[in-house]
């Protein structure tokens, strides 16, 4: 018979499984990558709130794309790279800690979405109603639309990990590199078919309403490129879309590659590979695929170094 541990407040972690001869090169490649992530997502995030030529519309929404990667990767990697170094049998986590971590990296996820979904809105507005984007897009709206994705997130989230913390626990092995909901839940021996409704609920409404404002708002600024004869607007939609749109993309196809990797037990290794790169490659991807494109935060930049090679003179 099994032996059950009821409740207990320390709980050991699966972590990332990976060959002795291959462990220094994964922790280095993490640790570079985590270190890549927070310097670029860290300055972007820096530059626009220092530079007042940055506090426009489109700027402070990316910021809040910098400071969610920069909250999503920094829960979750110190602690993988850390677990790495120890033995499976040391990898042990407070059960707090592990709510506290999967609450954080849920909100990375949803957070992820709902900023793309007002990124989108903003660029819908400035290339289908251009006259009126001033108007449209104030200080105000961006503060709403900024507290509307954090705050839609933060209740979708905290509902889902609600429903998982009054659950009795008899188990103490979360099955994942790191803490999420799922690997909680499954520390119960009760039933949890309300958890998985509601999961079930969660992803289908935050994925479709995502998808379907996405393709609402890319039909629409199509159309409005197709009937304009405008050469500078569609040159300024191509550019500015194309970096949202890739954005997005990598977001869902990360996603989407968790999602299906679950319904693979066999695969869990590579499902944790693909959770672990969930983070990791869109923080690293979206200061570049934004931040570089971006002609006044180059400009800046010039700035700034040019201001440096004149100081020791």
């Amino acid at each position: 018979m099994e032996n059950y541990t009821y409740n207990s407040f320390t709980l050991q972690l699966e972590g990332l499984n990976v060959p002795k001869d291959s462990t220094y090169p994964v922790f280095l490649f993490l640790f570079f990558s985590y270190l890549f992530v927070m310097v670029v997502n860290v300055g972007i995030a820096v530059l626009v709130f220092m530079d007042k030529n940055l506090h426009q519309p489109m700027y402070l929404l990316f910021w809040n794309l910098s400071i969610n990667d920069i909250l999503g990767n920094s829960i979750m990697v110190p602690r993988l790279l850390i677990d790495m170094l120890l033995p499976p049998s040391e990898r042990l986590i407070s059960y707090y800690e592990c709510v506290v971590q999967a609450f954080t990296t849920h909100m990375f996820s949803t957070t992820s979405h709902t900023v793309l979904m007002i990124m989108g809105f903003d660029r819908y507005v400035a290339i289908c109603n251009p006259l009126r984007y001033a108007a449209i897009m104030t200080n105000r709206m961006v503060i709403k639309l900024t507290f509307s994705a954090w705050g839609v997130a933060f209740v979708l989230v905290g509902i889902l990990l609600g429903l998982t913390v009054r659950l009795n626990r008899c188990r103490t092995l979360i099955e994942s590199s790191y803490c999420d909901n799922a690997g909680l839940f499954k520390l119960s021996c009760e039933s949890v078919f309300i958890n998985n409704v509601y999961g079930l609920t969660f992803t289908v409404v935050l994925f479709t309403a995502s998808i379907g404002s996405m393709v609402l708002t890319y039909t629409k600024i199509t159309v409005v490129c197709l009937t304009s004869n405008n050469k500078s607007l569609n040159s300024k939609a191509m550019k500015t879309c194309s970096t949202h749109l890739v954005v997005y993309l990598i977001l869902l196809f990360g996603g989407m590659s968790i999602i299906t990797l679950h319904r693979f037990p066999q695969y869990s290794e590579y499902r944790k590979l693909a959770a672990i790169l969930f983070h990791i490659i869109p923080g690293s991807l979206n200061p570049i695929i934004y931040g570089m494109q971006s002609k006044e935060i180059q400009k800046f930049l010039l700035k700034l170094f040019e201001y440096k090679k004149i100081l020791p003179s």
